[in-house]
């Protein structure tokens, strides 16, 4: 499979500190991908350098075909971004944001069709600041969907929201990468990665130190004898919780 994103002997150095200490990896075409780790290991860094928002000291960086070191504006072209948490202008609807965004990138879109893909047709014409967690987290998705990016990056995307706005998000991204689209995320939820994703890289102190499939990040493990003290449950409470209160989204 093409890597549409890749990155080698990446550094950015603020100070004495090393935040990114020649980070190399390369993301697949068509893939979910998670950047994991601790706070201050480097991944907002790596990202936003990624995302042309950031210059590396050395290294390269590419991302849908473009050096982002020396386009960074052509970088911005082909992605999109979801932040953890996005403000819109006040009194606008959400058919209204999804245009206005579409200007910013001089585009025509379809804003009733953006917003049915991510589940808000019927809140279009609802102002953005009435929405519920989940759905400006939605409508965040969908603007950064008007200039249909060849990558999706997406920062910590299901933070604060109930189960069943958080699978229903994961639903979502499955959704847009079956449309050819690349997803890029970061997310403190290691379950989410854990489901979600194709491959996972773990970072710490500014360097990489393991990437593969979840599946055979957790097969090395218990290669090297690890077991837990208690044998794993079936189930967990957020199982018990969507069995008594259904998987249906809840909007207010």
């Amino acid at each position: 499979m093409t890597a549409i994103v890749s990155v080698g002997g990446l550094r950015k150095r603020y100070g004495d500190i090393e935040a990114v200490a020649g980070v190399t990896f390369d993301v697949k075409q068509g893939e979910i991908f998670a950047l994991l780790g601790p706070n201050g290991a480097g991944k907002t860094t790596t990202v936003e350098i990624l995302e042309g928002l950031r210059q590396a000291d050395e290294g390269t960086a590419t991302v849908a075909g473009v050096d982002v070191r020396k386009d960074p504006s052509g970088v911005k072209e082909r992605i999109g971004v979801q932040l953890q948490s996005s403000t819109f202008p006040e009194n606008f609807l959400a058919k209204e944001i999804v245009e206005l965004f579409a200007l910013f990138y001089k585009r025509k879109v379809d804003a009733m069709a953006l917003l049915r893909a991510v589940g808000l047709e019927d809140r279009a014409k609802q102002k953005s600041e009435k929405l519920s967690g989940g759905q400006r987290q939605r409508l965040s998705i969908a603007v950064a969907m008007v200039n249909e990016p060849q990558v999706l990056f997406l920062d910590e995307p299901t933070t604060g929201l109930d189960p069943q706005a958080r699978r229903n998000l994961w639903d979502l991204i499955r959704a847009i990468r079956r449309r050819g689209t690349t997803v890029f995320l970061t997310t403190h939820y290691l379950d989410e990665a854990e489901v979600l994703c194709d491959r996972v890289a773990i970072m710490d102190a500014g360097k990489i130190i393991a990437l593969d499939s979840p599946r055979s990040l957790i097969a090395s493990l218990l290669a090297r004898g690890f077991s837990k003290p208690v044998a794993q449950q079936q189930a967990n409470l957020e199982d018990v919780f969507l069995d008594l209160t259904g998987h249906e989204l809840r909007e207010d």
